[in-house]
């Protein structure tokens, strides 16, 4: 999707988004990825459309970048994230849902790092256990402790302020 219809402005100063995210975690392994060589981790998915539900989003994000289906579940943290990127401030609001993969997915073997791809950018998509969690350069970086604790209550959470 073009980033012209994505929910992601400029706005006194700051880059608001508008993301959604899947927390996809079996057997004590959560499913991160980022950009190709990128420092950064993150929870798969992305800018949500106008008009267009966080959970939708999620279903999207993940059959565009990896052709995977998955289900979305519910909500488990509503983020407020703030941070620096390329010097501008960034303002995001981030809705981050229970999902799981199918069973036949391909991004189901631990023991690999899965390609995908956003527009004509290459994405990692890896697993990492829980435990080591504290040691990955995640952002935000709230989720280093709170997927571990595997919360069954939605949690609003304020990053980086």
């Amino acid at each position: 999707m073009t980033l012209e219809r994505m929910i992601s402005f400029d706005i006194d100063g700051h880059r608001f988004h508008l993301r959604a995210a899947a927390v996809i975690a079996e057997e004590g392994y959560v499913l991160l990825h980022r950009l190709e060589n990128d420092p950064i981790w993150a929870l798969p998915g992305g800018r949500v459309e106008p008009g267009e539900p966080g959970a939708a989003a999620v279903v999207r994000e993940m059959l565009e970048e990896t052709n995977e289906h998955l289900e979305c579940g519910e909500l488990l943290f509503a983020v407020e994230n703030f941070f620096e990127q390329g010097g501008t401030p960034q303002h995001e609001v981030g809705l981050y849902f229970r999902a799981t993969l199918r069973p036949e997915s391909r991004l189901r073997d631990k023991t690999v790092s899965h390609k995908g791809t956003e527009g004509d950018k290459a994405l990692e998509f890896r697993w990492f256990q829980f435990a080591e969690l504290e040691s990955v350069n995640l952002h935000p970086a709230f989720l280093r402790t709170a997927l571990a604790a595997r919360s069954t209550t939605v949690r609003h959470v304020v990053q980086g302020r």
